[in-house]
């Protein structure tokens, strides 16, 4: 698959970000292009984006469209890729559709029915234009250009992208399930869908399906944007683990031992692992994403994000009473009742408590 040209969007760049994009962000920008392209990952099959009746052969002749037409963005597989090992940890499909109020539609492979899912934005790796002056006002303690990568569903996404003049390297359609989220990430430099970085490199056995309504919680996390990318890589891998050591993350992303390491201590840092000195093993705290409790012992609903879309804002409160009405406790497998708090069924928790 052809790659995006360096000079196509640097004009993309000019085009919306204007005096940000100087010359000191055009040499920024030609240095993160080389480096994302230098690190490449497995890919599934290669994709097209459809919107109406109009193609668009990559992301970004979407992205350059002022006035995208109205209706549902189509993703298809052009060719879709037969089942097998390089879909392991997802879940196959040929073509999903995005409404304009973030639900959509996803086409398994083969004749069966498409499964009506809940899809949001997530930035992985992107470059967002500073100018030379930016970056001396950050230097002197002035005011930062920053973002948040969580970008709600798809249409919102591209909004925000011509707005503040981003250029997505990589992203993940983060797809909600009534009973588990799926993250696809897709390379936009070379129009592919990836595999998923565990796929042939940590045992399926090792896997832990959680609850979309917990995942979504992890997810606002990792989306607020104030955690280093292989972090927040390493905090998603292990909250679908029991646990795992640095030489596995390490033997997952590819990287040195220490710099995993160096990730692992500061998800510690921030409370959300923990670190088992004897066996070397990083584990998920769960309670850490949930909302905290109210003196009554139930969790406290979460405010709306400022400027919320209702529409959007309804269709996850639907996915999440979807996935409480099938929640299961990640050790047992017991299901667990609809006014259940906790993420371990009573029997497991009190096991836990007494080790």
């Amino acid at each position: 698959m052809a790659v995006v040209p360096l000079p196509e969007l640097q004009r993309l760049a000019q085009n919306l970000a204007n005096e940000r994009h100087d010359a000191y962000s055009e040499r920024a920008l030609s240095r993160a292009y080389e480096e994302y392209l230098a690190r490449r990952r497995t890919p599934i099959a290669p994709f097209r984006l459809r919107v109406g009746e109009r193609e668009y052969p990559t992301f970004y002749d979407l992205l350059a469209e002022a006035n995208p037409p109205p209706g549902p963005i189509e993703l298809r597989l052009d060719p879709p890729a037969a089942p097998g090992s390089a879909w392991e940890f997802l879940r196959p499909f040929q073509k999903m559709a995005t409404d304009e109020d973030g639900t959509g539609m996803l086409f398994p492979l083969g004749d069966g029915p498409p499964v009506r899912t809940v899809q949001r934005f997530l930035l992985r790796e992107h470059y967002l234009p500073r100018s030379r002056a930016d970056e001396d006002r950050a230097a002197a303690g002035g005011s930062r250009v920053t973002l948040r990568t969580f970008l709600d569903d798809l249409r919102v996404g591209i909004r925000v992208c011509r707005s503040r003049g981003l250029l997505p390297f990589c992203v993940a359609v983060l797809t909600y399930y009534p009973e588990e989220r799926v993250s696809y990430e897709l390379d936009l430099l070379r129009s592919l869908l990836l595999a998923d970085p565990r796929a042939g490199r940590l045992p399926a056995q090792r896997y832990v399906r959680r609850p979309a309504r917990l995942s979504w919680h992890v997810d606002q996390v990792v989306g607020k944007g104030d955690m280093p990318l292989l972090a927040s890589r390493c905090l998603q891998v292990l909250v679908e683990s029991p646990g795992l050591t640095a030489v596995e993350v390490a033997h997952i992303f590819g990287g040195v031992r220490e710099l995993m390491d160096s990730a692992l201590q500061g998800l510690a840092a921030r409370g959300v692992v923990t670190f088992d000195r004897r066996t070397g093993v990083y584990r998920p705290r769960l309670d850490a994403f949930l909302p905290p409790t109210t003196s009554s012992g139930v969790r406290a609903p979460e405010p709306p994000p400022a400027g919320s879309n209702p529409a959007l804002r309804t269709s996850v409160q639907e996915l999440i009473a979807a996935a409480d009405a099938r929640a299961t406790c990640p050790l047992c497998g017991n299901p667990l009742g609809a006014d259940h708090q906790g993420i371990l069924c009573a029997k497991c928790q009190a096991e836990v408590s007494a080790a």
